[in-house]
């Protein structure tokens, strides 16, 4: 199995541990060992386990993020499943830097064809390339390595 395969499933994982937490706000660390019980690699563990924490260590900075993007919308009214995976798509932007910026969005969005409604992948795009646009435009985006953005080619342009 690819290692980015393997990752969206740990990202489903993770998206299960954050709604079932969200909804009973009981025993998170039951929750994380009940559902990544099937993974074997330490690697991906890990993982699961950081992004779990980071978004819940950031959950106020990253709905704040998702509040600026939608105009005269109360967090409430955006899907549950939909706000979550936002949260997990701005986690990796903000706190990841070793994770591309496009990584981290297409991932979010096909979970989200996968688990939430059918707009829910155009409206997650939305939020997050606006986020992203920002963040490069600042200069804020803080990305290291593998996650560094190289997405423009400098072209010398020709000699007449």
């Amino acid at each position: 199995m690819s290692q980015v395969f393997k990752r969206r499933i740990v990202r489903e994982k993770v998206l299960q541990i954050l709604y079932a937490y969200e909804l009973n706000r009981e025993s998170l660390q039951a929750l994380v060992d009940g559902i990544l019980s099937d993974v074997d690699d330490k690697t991906d563990k890990e993982f699961a386990d950081t992004l779990v924490n980071r978004v819940l260590i950031h959950q106020n900075e990253l709905d704040v993020k998702i509040k600026e993007r939608v105009d005269n919308w109360e967090l409430g009214r955006i899907a549950l499943i939909d706000l979550i995976l936002l949260r997990i798509g701005l986690c990796e932007l903000y706190y990841f830097p070793e994770i591309p910026p496009k990584v981290s969005i297409n991932e979010v969005i096909e979970i989200a064809k996968e688990y939430s409604t059918a707009g829910s992948g155009k409206f997650i795009n939305g939020i997050l390339d606006a986020v992203l646009s920002e963040l490069k435009d600042s200069g804020n985006l803080n990305k290291t390595g593998r996650g560094l953005l190289q997405e423009t080619i400098t072209k010398t342009p020709p000699k007449k």
